[in-house]
């Protein structure tokens, strides 16, 4: 199986085990979801043991608790890898000062190494398309200094150090050193921790490709410079603490030093974006606070930059650096983070054989053993180093595992609330056409959390305002546990009440890899998919068994619509205009002062040509409207019309109280925690991109 392209390979398996197995939490599941091509792997034969294991996982919600918590507990722990890579990676690439005439000294040191990460993060927000053509060819000159570096240090100081690779030697290493040597391997550790990072690039790259890269590049450069070194050390015990430095040659070192910053610099810079994109995925699938994604370039895909996650990366770092002020104490924190990322994936790894391979229990559980076997022995020796700078991943991974679950927590709650405070169809159906209010041109958007049924806020507004819009559509983004849902398939269109309501739902489904990108164009596409709908139904209505059942369910059918059809197929006609958009709507003529003032500030806001929108208008292709239905002629004029009255987008701006009889621990969780997260992170409305110009905000109050 080739995995998806994830930096965090908890939760790439985790949601793999939730298309295969009902473990999520959140209930928003539609049976379309499972119709995706990326949604299954393989066949289901859905017997044996593989599907009592399945039922054993899915009948106990405390079973699908726990594994939340692991996975939470492993992405936090790659989280915190983002800020101890950094620290450790310049901080050692700056060592190398030390090692020369005009050493300096540790103060001088960090102050270098604290104004490079500064300058790392600061320059996030340009993103990395403008230089990454210089990162390959960086890391392999690395690669190619470090081997000739090695095989020169084999070759002055001790050939027969090539004997080294021989496994009789590790055997006599530990018959010798004990329980020294057990420890020690804590340090062994850091020399695989950043191999497997290749394998984060699984949707850029083949497996095949990176399997060949790394044996007929990495692992020989790797080997030969550890070699190298430990021939140079055998004649130069003094000079351990900096040994990779001191083996260097006086009359390529600085060539090495500058090469060896650079590619500390684009480590750091793969594994802080590696960062923005695990927390982009545990938001996607509903386990962190809301945050603004920014797109960093418009060609190349998955270049993303979060503003407030990035200077909270760079105010860890910097506390990780100046706070301990020794490679080594990070290393043994940096060590630590990997092998129980390790440990925890190969758990996963084990349930993905059970559930998703369908293959025996017994099998799972030799590979689990193996595998543990081998990294608990690291696990344990890492856990040594606890004392020594390993608790600060432990410290990390706790906060921010807490966090995300509390958000999580909190996002059920209040999805349960919604779910049960539906508003009744019945009532709906009761209040006729015009719902009881006056119905005024335009489209209103109202934007819920809820796949089916129609949410408690569209019944607060009309019951507190005298009018709404003509045409309505409740949208639900949500993310199905999939890395990508195509264009085509991104839209689900279905029909809340009887034609003459003019009320629609659309669900716009995103997998956790995709891009919202703030493209404007929405809703246009919006207004395609549901012309097509329109004329889809009517199509199928002329069938007398479906004809029948239009009465029976308003809110059930829906169908799945593409946007991306072209305009010869389509029965709306596009026709594109581009307009200033800082043209000013007050006449010249006009005496008010007040509205001079306003035309001065619009005009220095907006400076006429420097900012342009593209406006859509629709019409109906002429080659459609031959035998076409008057009543469906006339929905289609309606929705035209609508869209160019205006879109306005309705948004809940909600409250979250527990309800007096919770428990005190359900009391700090959702008043205090939940809430101190929901202040603090980014708007709905932010989040989504919804232009802020056309949000009608509804307030409701929560009690779970």
């Amino acid at each position: 199986m080739i995995m998806e392209k994830v930096q965090c390979g908890t939760f790439a398996l985790y949601s793999l085990l939730c298309r295969h197995a009902k473990l999520s939490l959140l209930p928003n599941q539609q049976a379309a979801d499972e119709e995706l091509p990326a949604y299954k792997f393989g066949p289901s034969t859905g017997t044996g043991a593989s599907s009592r294991f399945r039922r054993f996982l899915e009948k106990h919600k405390s079973h699908r608790t726990a594994l939340l918590v692991l996975v939470l507990f492993g992405a936090a722990i790659v989280i915190g890898d983002g800020v101890l890579t950094p620290a450790i990676s310049v901080m050692s690439s700056m060592s190398g000062l030390q090692a020369t005439e005009k050493k300096l000294t540790d103060g001088e040191l960090l102050v270098i190494a604290s104004v490079v990460l500064v300058g790392l993060f600061a320059l996030q927000h340009c993103g990395t398309h403008r230089v990454a053509f210089m990162f390959a060819p960086i890391v392999i000159i690395w690669l190619i200094s470090i081997l000739f570096i090695g095989l020169y240090n084999i070759i002055h100081w001790n050939p027969k150090i090539i004997h080294a690779i021989s496994p009789l030697y590790i055997i006599k290493f530990f018959r010798v050193t004990g329980q020294d040597g057990w420890i020690s391997l804590g340090g062994v550790l850091l020399s695989v921790t950043g191999t497997e990072a290749m394998f984060a690039n699984l949707g850029h790259f083949t497996s095949l490709s990176i399997r060949l890269a790394f044996a007929v590049v990495v692992y020989p450069c790797l080997v030969v410079q550890y070699m190298g070194q430990a021939a140079f050390l055998s004649k130069n015990l003094g000079s351990i603490p900096n040994s990779f430095y001191g083996s260097i040659p006086d009359t390529v070192f600085w060539p090495v030093f500058v090469i060896a910053t650079l590619a500390a610099i684009v480590g750091s810079q793969a594994v802080i974006t590696a960062t923005f994109s695990i927390i982009k995925q545990c938001h996607a699938l509903g386990c962190f606070p809301r945050i603004k994604v920014v797109h960093t370039s418009k060609h190349i895909y998955g270049q993303i930059y979060i503003p407030e996650i990035n200077w909270i990366l760079m105010i860890l770092t910097l506390a990780i650096a100046i706070g301990f002020r020794d490679t080594t104490l990070i290393g043994n924190a940096y060590g630590l983070a990997c092998i129980i990322v390790m440990f925890v994936t190969t758990f996963f790894m084990a349930l993905v054989i059970v559930v998703v391979w369908e293959k025996s229990i017994f099998l799972a559980a030799l590979f689990l053993g193996t595998v543990w076997i081998i990294e608990g022995v690291y696990l344990s020796a890492a856990l040594m180093k606890v004392p020594q700078g390993g608790w600060v991943p432990l410290v990390l991974a706790f906060i921010l595992m807490i966090a995300m679950y509390v958000w999580h927590y909190g996002t059920r709650r209040k999805y349960s609330f919604d779910l049960h405070n539906k508003v009744s169809l019945k009532w709906l159906l009761g209040l006729g056409p015009s719902l009881g209010i006056v119905r005024v041109p335009g489209i209103g958007l109202v934007y819920s959390e809820l796949a089916t049924g129609v949410p408690a806020i569209f019944s607060h507004f009309v019951t507190n305002l005298p009018a709404f819009h003509k045409v309505v559509v409740f949208v639900c983004v949500k993310s199905v546990p999939v890395p990508h849902v195509s264009p085509e398939e991104r839209y689900l269109i279905g029909r809340v009440c009887p034609k003459p309501y003019r009320m629609y739902r659309c669900v716009v489904r995103y997998g956790y890899n995709d891009i919202q990108r703030e493209d404007g164009d929405f809703e246009n596409q919006l207004v395609q998919s549901i012309a097509e709908f329109i004329q889809m139904e009517a199509s199928d209505l002329q069938q007398s068994s479906l004809a029948s059942s239009e009465s029976q369910s308003y809110d059930g059918r829906m169908a799945v619509l593409s946007s991306q059809k072209s305009l010869s197929n389509s029965i709306l006609t596009a026709v594109s205009e581009e307009s200033d958009f800082a043209e000013p709507t007050i006449q010249s003529s006009s005496k008010s002062m007040t509205l001079q003032s306003l035309r001065s500030v619009y005009e220095d806001e907006y400076p006429q040509g420097q900012v342009r929108r593209r406006r859509v208008r629709f019409r109906l292709t002429p080659s459609s409207g031959g035998g076409m239905e008057s009543s469906v002629r006339e929905e289609l004029m309606d929705l035209i019309r609508a869209k160019e009255a205006g879109v306005a987008y309705i948004m809940g701006h909600s409250y979250v109280k527990s309800r007096k009889s919770s428990s005190w621990l359900k009391k700090m969780t959702i008043d205090v925690g939940y809430s101190f997260l929901r202040k603090n992170c980014r708007g709905p409305a932010v989040a989504l991109n919804v232009p802020h110009i056309s949000l009608i905000e509804v307030g409701m109050i929560y009690y779970v």
